[in-house]
């Protein structure tokens, strides 16, 4: 006869995917040699799945025999885990949740005050995790959007503490109060002003303009009469004023000479160019700078921003005036900061991947940008980023070759590599990976 299911102690999945062409035999097999298992172990129901979710086998071990089940769905499919290879193990209660409405009325009574039992408690489980979920939901948002200064730790605050073994979200008043103690409010402490840090803000800061306001004589006249008046100190008011950027022209005159009878000319001198024939001006080129890295704004915004204005300037423009500057100009600083990276004993080191759309190989091409540092307690900290195109050991070769010192690294074998080429370099670990080996 059929197993209706009451039997059943234990359920166990074969996780995966299971060739279900194969017969009591084969199934019998993969229980044994692929999970361990002892197929003839009585009452234990193990399952199987195929490529197709909607359809399951089943092999269970009567004692006299196998039972081999099989399902197919109409409609919808199973719930299977694909994610490991391992067999799995159903509860008793997970089992007999997932029976139909005709399984559980040929259940017993002593079946199903089980199955009750099971599920109270399990509900009871739930509750408890619901509710402490939901603490540590209001903790987070109380940590987020709460006022800075309020404390958490304190006596007497209301705070999620647990209580007859049992959690509550906001204590009862039995918990936070204490009859001996009397309940005063404290006084309201209301916040200063530091004295004189107005005053000190604004001695940053040039007066752009004055504005003067006085009584004319005839006004003055109709207030006082024939009484007369005098003349007070001016009461000052002060307030931030602001100007937006301007872009304007400048325009540069140089004198050019010429003798009479030689004809040999002469210019005056005048400050040279940042790009010959170019339109853009040292103050430009540092405001689109400032305001490309120090602000994150992208060019073309920039662009947009300026076209508010009527000033027409591309962001091809602005791209090419930054890396001309940077190769031309700021280079130069690189270069220095570089050598004098080599005067400090101790160096950070690091690179990440970086995807980069124009650079001569297909978009989304994988590089790297090496990043060089001195130690967080120098006086003049250096920080030197070096783009390139992998991770091979001759850009850090390169980089470090008259550094003489310790390099901290992570445990990226390149660095020792390097360490083992030469004498005077002693590749260090930082914390987080010198404990890998431990």
């Amino acid at each position: 006869m059929l197993n209706d299911g009451g039997s059943v102690s234990k359920v166990i999945l074969a996780v995966g995917y299971t060739d279900l062409r194969r017969g009591i035999e084969g199934l019998a097999s993969i229980v044994k040699f692929k999970y361990n298992l002892d197929p003839h172990e009585k009452n234990v129901l193990f399952l199987f799945c195929g490529t197709r979710s909607d359809r399951i086998k089943g092999l269970l071990w009567e004692g006299d025999g196998f039972l081999l089940l099989y399902k197919r769905l109409d409609q919808g499919a199973f719930s299977w885990p694909r994610t490991t290879n391992e067999a799995i193990q159903l509860t008793r209660e997970q089992y007999m949740n997932n029976l139909s409405e005709e399984q559980l009325n040929k259940l017993d009574q002593s079946e199903l005050i089980k199955l009750i039992l099971s599920q109270q408690e399990q509900i009871r489980k739930l509750d408890d995790t619901l509710q402490k979920f939901m603490e540590e939901v209001v903790d987070a948002n109380r940590r987020r959007f709460g006022r800075s200064s309020e404390a958490f730790e304190m006596e007497g605050q209301i705070s999620f503490n647990e209580m007859d073994g049992t959690f509550s979200v906001f204590n009862a008043a039995e918990a936070v109060y204490d009859e001996e103690q009397e309940q005063t409010p404290a006084p309201a402490v209301k916040s200063k002003r530091p004295q004189g840090k107005k005053a000190a803000d604004l001695s940053k800061l040039r007066v752009l303009e004055t504005k003067e306001y006085y009584l004319s004589d005839d006004e003055l006249t109709r207030e006082f009469g024939d009484e007369g008046y005098k003349r007070l100190p001016d009461e000052i008011i002060k307030r931030y004023c602001f100007v937006p950027a301007k872009v304007g022209i400048e325009e540069i005159h140089v004198g050019v000479y010429s003798g009479k009878k030689s004809e040999r000319m002469v210019n005056a001198d005048f400050p040279a160019y940042l790009m010959r024939n170019s339109l853009v001006s040292p103050s430009l080129e540092a405001g689109i700078i400032n305001v490309k890295f120090v602000n994150a704004v992208p060019f073309y915004r920039i662009e947009k921003q300026l076209g508010t204005n009527d000033i027409d300037i591309t962001r091809q423009d602005m791209a090419r005036w930054t890396i001309q500057t940077a190769e031309r100009y700021l280079s130069l600083i690189y270069d220095y900061l570089h050598r004098r990276m080599y005067d400090y004993h101790i160096l950070h080191a690091d690179e990440t991947p970086v995807l980069v759309n124009k650079d001569g190989r297909p978009a989304g091409s994988k590089s790297y940008m090496w990043v060089y540092r001195t130690g967080q307690y120098h006086e003049h900290p250096i920080v030197l980023y070096e783009y390139q195109r992998t991770r091979n050991a001759s850009h850090p070769r390169e980089f470090l070759k008259d550094f003489s010192g310790v390099c901290i690294t992570d445990g990226y074998q390149v660095y020792h590599t390097i360490e083992k080429e030469r004498e005077d370099l002693k590749i260090a670990g930082c914390y987080a990976h010198a404990r890998a080996p431990i």
